[in-house]
């Protein structure tokens, strides 16, 4: 169900480039290798299987993202995202999850719906249970289904990137929107879309990224 952060499956019809490049993007925005961690070609070749090349085409666009860094001695080590690189990444996404939710709303479906609400039940039991990690993923998820059914590659492909390097952020962060904000702040999102109101959902959307990002430029 959770496309936005699921593990990559390893389709033998995908590129071995392409598949190395989804798997060490996993990695990196799950938190399994947290930033400043080096990059090491020749390891991660030996840990994937695979030959040096495809790792360091992977590095490579992975350094383009913003999701990994070129250092002067030790090469491509995991992105530091700092405060104010989150808040201008804030301050664009809000648009961009405005402009989703609006271009989502006339493709609701009932499979959009029942996506949506399991994501939203998936979110009340990681608030429920103080899961973290959970609700990073959950919330993810969330935003990737309204992105997808905009039908708008572009703002699919700069949301994408953005939601990388947020993902790795929050984990560093002391700042919180309070997780059962943000469920309260999805299931206004998810009613908007819903009742067939784009105004409404492209609002809801700005108003939930809004939020998060005074808290970033106050909590300082």
């Amino acid at each position: 169900m959770n496309e936005a952060v699921s593990e990559p499956v390893l389709d033998p019809g995908v590129r071995v480039g392409e598949r190395v490049y989804r798997a060490l993007r996993h990695r990196i925005v799950m938190g399994e290798l947290e930033p400043g961690e080096r990059l090491s070609v020749p390891a991660l070749a030996r840990a994937l299987g695979v030959s040096r090349s495809p790792v360091r085409d992977a590095v490579l666009q992975l350094v383009r993202e913003g999701l990994a860094a070129e250092t002067l001695n030790r090469g491509a080590i995991v992105a530091s995202i700092s405060r104010n690189d989150l808040v201008s990444l804030y301050e664009a996404r809000e648009a961009l999850e405005g402009m989703a939710a609006r271009l989502a709303t006339p493709n609701f479906t009932h499979e959009l719906r029942r996506r949506l609400l399991t994501i939203l039940t998936e979110h009340d039991e990681a608030v429920a249970g103080g899961d973290f990690d959970r609700h990073i993923e959950v919330d993810a998820a969330f935003h990737f289904q309204i992105r997808a059914a905009a039908g708008s590659p572009v703002i699919a492909r700069m949301l994408d990137e953005i939601q990388g390097k947020v993902m790795i952020a929050m984990r560093s962060t002391s700042v919180s929107g309070g997780m059962d904000r943000a469920v309260q702040d999805h299931r206004r999102i998810f009613e908007a879309i819903a009742a067939g109101d784009p105004d409404a959902s492209e609002a809801a959307a700005r108003r939930h990224i809004a939020r998060l990002t005074e808290l970033l430029r106050t909590d300082g």
